[in-house]
């Protein structure tokens, strides 16, 4: 099987970008005024918008038989971990620091 070599523009000899004239240039406007929806969507960027207080990558040793209780539950099981924490640190009260 031979391959055709070129890029395929060139081989077909079509070109479908005719090449703009002075008077082209001057008739052009910037996007922002043309399609402003446009740029705002690419200002907004991608993936979710950014959390005003993310949640912290922490390292935490617990017993063996609590990890072993909530993984029992299924999928999920961190998040609900998260839940019974949260519950928990309502009900702490600070400590007082030794002067």
């Amino acid at each position: 099987m031979s391959r055709k070599k070129g890029k395929p523009w060139e081989r077909t000899g079509f070109d479908d970008s005719p090449e703009l004239t002075a008077k082209d240039f001057t008739r052009m406007r910037p996007m922002k005024e043309v399609m402003p929806e446009v740029v705002e969507a690419f200002k907004r960027g991608r993936g979710r918008p950014k959390l005003e207080h993310p949640k912290e990558r922490v390292s935490l040793r617990v017993d063996h038989d609590v990890v072993a209780a909530f993984k029992a539950t299924g999928d999920g099981w961190q998040a609900r971990m998260n839940d019974v924490l949260t519950r928990a640190a309502t009900r702490l009260k600070p400590r007082r620091r030794a002067a």
